[in-house]
């Protein structure tokens, strides 16, 4: 895992702590765009990781490179 899919699963994972303290304090109505965001994050998050395994499956397969003893 690269280090900006670690900040945004991070800051995901921090926005939904704050909407559900929203929730608690002021109502589902103040937390709805910050529980919105925490979705739109995740949903990149989730895009990057397929991405990236989606380019691992279209690379060729690399051949080994041990050398071969000669008897």
């Amino acid at each position: 895992m690269k280090l900006l899919d670690f900040i945004l699963l991070s800051l995901t994972a921090a926005m939904v702590i704050i909407g559900t303290h929203l929730t608690i304090t002021v109502g589902v109505t103040a937390s709805y765009p910050v529980f919105m965001f925490a979705v739109a994050m995740l949903f990149w998050f989730q895009y990057r990781k397929n991405h990236v395994i989606k380019a691992d499956n279209e690379k060729p397969p690399v051949k080994s490179s041990k050398s071969k003893k000669k008897r």
